[in-house]
């Protein structure tokens, strides 16, 4: 008779142990059971190898001069390729059996076959071997060759010493490992569910009862389980399969688990490494998507999908081939995973329509949700961008990171600006990259804070942020997991299901108003400012190439509109607004390529400029000159500087001409210094006789101070550059605060916790040093005439500089300080103060098509959490009936604490790049204080007048004599912020006009033109005709209505030119 093993007393720590120890991958591999994962293996038949600096296409590299190579071998620098030739011959033992390609090598690898991709191998993402077979035939060939690519960096680059530092230039790479090796899957099945109950029993803990069945439950298949004895495993297996296949009840918690591989476009790796990083991510997930059909992978990035489309056709057509069976999913809709703060709102819509319109014309659907995973904060208009290019949903979980407060909600709804709604989910398991481990799927019920509310929530994963992407252990892991006790429910599903079965239960979610501020990385809002620099003037040279272009269309018959080639700027500029990127915190090259490209954009729209203007000026009568443009959306005046023979400039008081128009040009016929009544909007006029204002500037006075007075506001500088007086000369109203000085430059330490490029931690506060100036240093510039100006020079530091030129105009309402920095410091924060003799418990912020309000004091932890927050044009702390604007050209990192008003200016961080903002600087912000509220003093105006002055460029012929105007708004409240071709034009004879809300207010307003209009009506911000949105045309004129901060688009139909 058999002896009967009797029941045990089982030690939790002991027996917990024992299993571990049986899956471990470092201790008893002689004889557990990972030992057993691969079997007999051999040398593979030969190995070469070419090196190079390129990146080379596959039909290039193969035809280079491969030289022996072995493993151990060493190759590199940072950013070279080593190309492999790898030759095959497979034992004939081994047929029926499972057969890999074991590779492992530093670097990143891509295998090819036949001269397509076919597997992305790296040890870092778990992915060091390639199926050649699941089961070798008897007929099947027993050699073969393969390439292997492998590039000199690391999934998160190559830098030296921790992952953010500036990367290595000299780090070299090896091959430890290329080998056949015959793999065991039903090893590898037991293995996965070894791990599972292990995670299990540790997740659940020694208080749950489920836990010691899965703990028991693996100590069990310990014991029946010979390593050295395969048909041992089958009970194994079944013992196994008896707990996972154990139900959970109908309430359970639904986890929609979607494949995803998040690839920064750029970051501690160039753009050109990005193309290959996403060949190697997707084509591994095409392997998974053959071997599993229920695998669903999400991918976002219309920019990468057009780069491997261009690369990689066969791979592209592939992915296409997998959208129409519903397991890749094309997601997010724009063209980049683009920064949510920093891009204007017009780039904002652009992401989109070139995002959307590639989605469309690739894959035959646009998307229906928003997907940022990883950006530094969320506008508070992007829900009605959203709304407006077809998104009702949004899926981001980067709030997580927030350094103060916990978010309040997993799954809400997220209301804008305007009003707008979308229903947002942020992964309860605060992560875009899980690996499918049991402790992750209970995070994601435990940490879900909408309880109650709903009962889905979002599992993305896959190796992430330098690529990489899911593994199929991890698919196996979830397969396994989909109903078992004890868990929650786990399904391989797409974001709409998850969307779906998140609106349809929506009923009890709560709503958050406003900005998703993120509580971190709010040094970005100021590193690389040169960056910072390109963006902002970029947004500008395509917002008046468009316009100009559209005005030549109209004015035309022989004009062609340069779409193509303002798609390729566009889709540069848009590629620059990825949150690595625009943001400042990429490594040096990503740095040099984005100011190449700004590079680019200007040249080119320059030239697309001049090309507008001639078509302007063509046929017209007239003398030759300069043509002025006004492509702003009312009159102005303004003193600017105009060309003279021999290269020298002198000032010119020009208007945008006529009556009340808009958008209107005018012609210059004599280039000196000139004054003319005010200039409407995208108009041509001619030059008229000066005015009589000036711009007083009395002698310096014997204490060394300056004051410049042009009849509004009269500024008082003392002998060092700084403000001791701004006066509002009608009202003799005060606005630096009593006793204090303004334009106060101020030197604040810089050393945040880890993330340099990214962070300026709360305590760089408590640092704050006053830089003081010398007197005597402060000397009148422009004396009299149309402007005033005195300048100054200031020694920061023994290494920075900075000089500066006080500018008052004639009709200026506000006060510019035109400043160039030599910066050369390290950990440093250079921001410049303005203490205002105002009292307000808010201050107001511009950002996309609005503003916002802000606190200006830290009663919680919310308040204090925004001690360095963002804007764009300008920001305004006022109160009743007085106020002070801040405007700049080119920043976006401010604060207002109690009644002081910071710009931040210059960061010195040293990672990824040590060399960020370091060298010159010239940048322009301006100071405005106003009667009355920031609506009703011109605030908003006056800051895009700062940031699109008058454009005199030369006619190649003849200007027109008489000044034209093409559009006007009755309201000051309604900004019309784009004239454009639309995307889609019959005879290319329709233009798009994007206007927008811009004071908070409900109104009616009447859009004038003098275009020769067909038929108008109403659109969606993709271009979309609105069925019921005709307008019927009143006198060249249409009435549209806005609710506060509402962006409205339309299509213009014109009439084909008579000429």
């Amino acid at each position: 008779m058999a002896a009967v093993v009797s029941p045990a007393l089982k030690h939790w720590r002991t027996t917990l142990e024992r299993v571990e120890k049986f899956v471990s991958p470092l201790y008893f591999t002689d004889c557990n059971l990972r030992g057993r994962l691969f079997g007999n293996s051999c040398p593979v038949s030969a190995l070469s190898s070419f090196l190079t600096p390129e990146r080379l296409p596959y039909q290039e590299a193969v035809q280079q001069d491969f030289r022996p190579a072995q493993v151990g071998d060493s190759f590199g620098p940072t950013w070279w390729t080593c190309w492999f030739r790898v030759e095959l011959t497979i034992p004939e033992a081994w047929v029926g059996q499972e057969v890999h390609l074991c590779w492992e090598s530093d670097g990143e690898s891509l295998v090819w076959h036949d001269g397509e991709p076919v597997q992305g191998l790296t040890k870092e993402g778990e992915k060091t071997s390639y199926v050649l077979t699941d089961r070798l035939g008897a007929g099947d060939p027993r050699s073969l060759t393969l390439y292997v690519e492998v590039a000199c960096n690391g999934l998160l680059g190559a830098g030296k010493g921790t992952m953010i530092a500036a990367p290595d230039p000299g780090k070299m790479f090896q091959v430890s490992r290329a080998e056949l090796a015959v793999f065991h899957r039903d090893v590898h099945k037991l293995l996965v569910d070894l791990e599972l109950l292990l995670g299990i029993a540790k997740g659940l803990g020694e208080d749950s009862q489920r836990s010691f069945q899965a703990l028991y439950t693996a100590n069990q298949i310990v014991n029946v389980c010979d390593p050295t004895q395969p048909q041992t495993f089958p009970m194994a297996q079944d013992l196994a399969s008896r707990f996972f296949g154990q139900r959970g009840g109908e309430s359970q918690h639904t986890i929609h688990a979607t494949g995803h591989c998040h690839i920064d476009t750029a970051w501690l790796w160039p753009f050109k490494e990005t193309v290959r990083k996403c060949a190697r991510s997707w084509v591994t997930a095409v392997r998974l998507m053959e071997r599993n059909p229920e695998f669903i992978f999400a991918c976002s990035q219309a920019q990468q999908l057009e780069w491997v489309k261009t690369h990689y056709p066969g791979l592209h057509a592939r992915l296409q081939e997998f959208a129409c069976r519903g397991q890749f999913v094309p997601v997010g809709g724009t063209w980049v995973e683009m920064d949510g703060n920093l891009p204007s709102g017009e780039a904002m819509v652009r992401q989109f329509l070139q995002g959307q319109r590639f989605f469309l014309q690739e894959f035959g659907k646009i998307c229906s949700e928003f997907w940022l995973p990883d950006t530094f904060g969320y506008s508070a208009q992007l829900p009605q961008i959203m709304r407006g290019c077809g998104i009702r949903h949004f899926l981001t979980q980067k709030l997580s990171w927030n350094l103060v407060n916990s978010f309040p909600h997993h799954t809400f709804f997220w209301e804008g600006l305007d009003g707008s709604r979308v229903l947002t989910h942020f992964p309860p398991g605060d992560s875009y990259g899980m690996e499918g481990s049991v402790e992750e799927v209970l995070k994601t019920v435990a940490k879900n804070r909408d309880k109650g509310r709903t009962n889905h929530s979002a599992f993305l994963f896959g190796f992430g942020d330098g690529g990489g992407g899911p593994t199929q252990t991890m698919v196996d892991r979830l397969k396994r997991l989909c109903n078992t006790d004890g868990l929650p429910r786990v399904q391989l599903s797409s974001p709409g299901r998850l969307f779906s079965a998140l609106e349809s239960d929506s009923g009890q979610l709560c709503t958050w108003v406003g900005e998703l501020f993120l509580e971190l990385h709010n040094g970005t809002y100021t590193t690389h400012a040169q960056i910072k620099k390109g963006n902002r003037e970029c947004e500008r040279v395509l917002h008046d190439v468009e316009l100009l272009s559209s005005l030549a269309l109209a004015r035309s018959v022989h004009f062609l509109y340069p779409a193509a080639q303002l798609q390729d700027l566009w889709r540069l500029l848009l590629l620059n607004q990825f949150h690595d990127v625009v943001t400042g915190s990429c490594i040096q090259l990503v740095a040099e390529e984005a100011m190449s490209h700004y590079q680019d954009i200007r040249s080119h729209g320059n030239t697309l400029l001049s090309t507008a203007a001639a078509a302007l000026c063509a046929g017209e009568p007239g003398p030759e000159g300069l043509l002025i443009v006004n492509t702003l959306p009312w009159k102005r005046t303004e003193v600017l500087a105009l060309p003279r023979p021999g290269g020298a400039h002198s000032l010119g008081f020009v208007p945008s001409p006529g009556d009340s128009a808009q958008h209107g040009l005018c012609s210059c016929a004599c280039p000196q210094l000139t004054a003319a009544p005010p200039a409407p909007a995208a108009c041509v006029c001619p030059a008229r006789a000066p005015a009589d204002s000036t711009s007083r500037l009395p002698p310096a006075k014997t204490d060394g101070s300056v004051t410049l007075d042009n009849g509004i506001i009269r500024v008082r500088l003392e002998p060092t550059g700084r403000l001791t007086s701004l006066l509002l000369v009608a009202s003799g109203r005060e606005a630096i605060a009593e006793g204090a000085l303004g334009n106060q430059f101020v030197l604040f330490d810089d050393v945040p916790l880890y993330w340099d490029a990214w962070d300026v931690m709360d305590y760089h506060l408590e640092t704050r040093k006053p830089v003081l100036g010398q007197a005597g240093t402060l000397a009148v510039g422009t004396e009299g005439g149309v402007r005033g100006s005195a300048c100054f020079l200031l020694q920061i530091s023994p290494n920075s500089r900075l000089s500066q030129e006080v500018v008052l105009d004639v009709g200026c309402p506000y006060v510019r300080f035109r400043t160039e920095v030599h910066w050369h410091e390290a950990h440093k924060f250079l921001k410049v103060e303005f203490p205002a003799r105002v009292r307000s418990p808010q201050a107001t912020y511009e950002v996309q098509f609005g503003h916002l309000q802000r606190p200006t004091h830290y009663n919680t932890s919310w308040d204090w959490a925004r001690y360095e927050v963002w804007a764009h044009r300008w920001m305004d702390l006022s109160e009743h009936g007085f106020g002070l604007a801040l405007l700049n050209d080119c920043k976006y990192g401010a604060s207002v604490r109690g009644s002081v008003l910071s710009l931040s200016l210059l960061r010195a961080s040293k990672a990824p790049d040590a060399t960020a903002d370091m060298g010159r600087h010239e940048f322009t912000y301006a100071l405005m204080p106003h009667e009355g509220s920031f609506q009703d003093a011109g605030v908003i105006r006056a800051a895009y007048s700062l940031n699109f002055p008058l454009l005199a460029l030369p006619a190649p012929g003849p200007a027109p004599a008489t000044a034209w105007s093409a559009f006007s708004v009755s309201s000051p409240a309604v900004v019309l912020e784009t004239v454009k071709q639309a995307e889609t034009s019959p005879q290319g004879r329709t233009l798009v006009l994007r206007l927008y809300e811009a004071h908070g207010s409900h109104v009616d307003c009447w859009l004038h033109t003098s275009l020769p209009v067909q038929e108008a009506v109403l659109c969606d911000l993709l271009e979309q005709r609105d069925p019921a949105g005709h307008l019927p045309l009143r006198e060249a004129s249409l009435k549209l209505t806005f609710s506060p901060f509402q962006v409205r688009s339309l299509l213009l139909t014109l009439q084909p030119p008579l000429n």
